[in-house]
């Protein structure tokens, strides 16, 4: 199965998004599955016209006009066109990172997928129309900001951006966008880059917390206090992820993609990646193929 992690090439390098129109009119192109793919920008559609498929290891999402989607940073998905029917749809690639002034930092461990991810949001796209035409609004004129480009559209997209953030966080009635203090990105973006860039090696939290400037016992607090979880946890959930795109990625046996994440006991490997997908590696593998045959 391929898989791949697709460049987004950003229209606006300081706005860090990309934002297009795509328009299918090719009846032939109705039986083409999209291979499943990935990148570290959220991304948001909306279908004008015709019907797409959205899938996610978990998901399947059946897109009508009007209705949108949300998939997370580094969130395995593909797409699929259902119909011979023309397809018109927006499809918006950000990075959210450079929005999160200090207004935001309340909500940074949400919007950074620290917690849960972002695709659980789509909720509400179900159950609440007000939101679902709200944010088709948004990623609608964003697109028309970016293709006029007139005097001031930087300071607009990046408005519609904070709009949108705002629109998910008044729109959750399940509550799954709680405050949760303020989080200081200059001080956890260096540590969570950290994280992300050892993955493959032992991670010792004493070498992070000495180069994070604090205490062992003062670190372990102030990270489960920014984050919600222990750093044990979030190192854990962080290789498991990787594990998975691996997975699909490589043809490495688990054995060697246990050790590529930096976890060399296999049961223990076996029981965080149960606990985490309700299932095997192997079994997991076998369910993404059954999707895409």
């Amino acid at each position: 199965m391929e898989t791949f992690k697709e460049p987004i090439y950003y229209q606006n390098e300081h706005l860090c998004m990309k934002v297009w129109q795509f328009t299918n009119t090719n009846p032939k192109s109705q039986q083409l599955a999209q291979q499943w793919h990935y990148h570290k920008e959220v991304e948001l559609i909306i279908v004008q016209e015709g019907k797409l498929d959205i899938r996610t290891p978990d998901n399947l999402y059946h897109l009508s006009p009007g209705e949108v989607v949300l998939i997370g940073s580094n969130q395995l998905h593909h797409s699929h066109k259902p119909e011979d029917d023309p397809l018109v749809y927006i499809v918006l690639h950000v990075d959210l990172q450079p929005y999160f002034d200090p207004a935001m930092m309340m909500y940074y461990r949400h919007f950074s997928e620290m917690v849960r991810p972002l695709e659980d949001l789509n909720y509400m796209f179900l159950e609440n129309e007000r939101a679902k035409q709200e944010i088709g609004r948004i990623i609608v004129d964003i697109h028309a900001e970016m293709m006029d480009k007139t005097k001031g559209y930087e300071i607009a997209m990046s408005m519609h951006i904070k709009h949108l953030l705002l629109t998910l966080l008044r729109h959750d009635r399940r509550e799954l966008l709680q405050p949760f203090g303020f989080v200081d990105a200059a001080v956890m973006r260096p540590i969570l880059d950290y994280v992300e860039a050892h993955l493959g090696e032992k991670i010792e939290m004493e070498e992070v917390s000495r180069s994070a400037g604090m205490s062992y016992t003062y670190f372990s607090k102030f990270f489960k206090k920014c984050v919600g979880v222990s750093f044990t946890d979030y190192v854990n959930r962080q290789r498991i992820r990787k594990a998975e795109q691996l997975l699909i990625t490589k043809t490495d046996i688990v054995t060697d993609i246990a050790v590529a994440v930096g976890i060399e006991n296999m049961a223990h490997f076996y029981e965080l990646f149960k606990r985490y997908n309700g299932c095997t590696p192997k079994e997991y593998v076998r369910k993404l193929l059954r999707v895409v045959q």
